[in-house]
């Protein structure tokens, strides 16, 4: 039970390190500084989190992230730099949480969390790049905000009740390689739309008759 509870422990804080890398670093650095919950002795390699460089540094990083993440399109070349960036800061927490255990258990780990936390990138990336063809800004705002919230409230159930993130994240990655999939898809199309329509204006600047299909 405490493996499985360990494993479900680390499977939700990467899942929210894939939306939020930064304020998830945060949220956990400030529970543990601030007393609102304890780690199991098999995660207290966690603590590092609490130290003073590490929380000023993942809320300067946050608050540009806060602002970027609620702009049109900033948002999407925000998500485009965080994709290695966020699947790396997952796999990296999960091998310091890890502690004192062979190399193997801990390259294991840090697979695994690097894998879930790019299955929600993705799926976060992904949504983005729709809510970003509607022409008001609210939908993204609203969006962002949900997303912060998801992440509060993921590092909370991920270290209170470890089985229950455990079972929601296999339910969220199966719901995302769903998903992603169809949203490949429709950025393929959008893809190939702007380059049909810069094709066209090309010719007409160049003088050259229009193809249309």
């Amino acid at each position: 039970m405490d493996a499985l509870s360990t494993l479900g422990t680390l499977m939700g804080l990467a899942f929210v390190s894939g939306v939020r890398l930064y304020s998830t670093v945060l949220a956990v650095g400030l529970g543990i500084r601030w007393g609102f919950f304890t780690l199991p002795q098999s995660l207290s390699s966690l603590d590092v989190l609490a130290q003073t460089p590490i929380l000023i540094l993942a809320g300067v990083i946050y608050t540009v992230e806060f602002v970027a993440d609620k702009v049109p399109w900033v948002d999407t070349m925000w998500d485009g730099l965080h994709t290695f960036i966020r699947p790396l800061g997952a796999g990296v927490l999960a091998a310091t949480a890890m502690g004192d255990v062979s190399p193997a258990v801990k390259l294991g780990a840090a697979l695994l969390c690097g894998g879930i936390a790019l299955s929600s990138h993705s799926t976060k990336a992904g949504t983005r790049i729709v809510a970003n063809h509607s022409p008001e800004p609210f939908s993204n705002i609203g969006l962002s905000l949900a997303e912060d919230g998801l992440v509060l409230g993921g590092v909370w159930l991920a270290v209170q009740y470890p089985l229950l993130a455990l079972a929601a994240v296999i339910l969220l990655v199966g719901f995302a390689l769903w998903l992603i999939p169809k949203v490949i898809r429709l950025v393929r199309r959008e893809i190939a739309g702007i380059r049909g329509l810069a094709a066209g204006q090309w010719n007409r600047l160049a003088g050259r008759p229009v193809v249309r299909p």
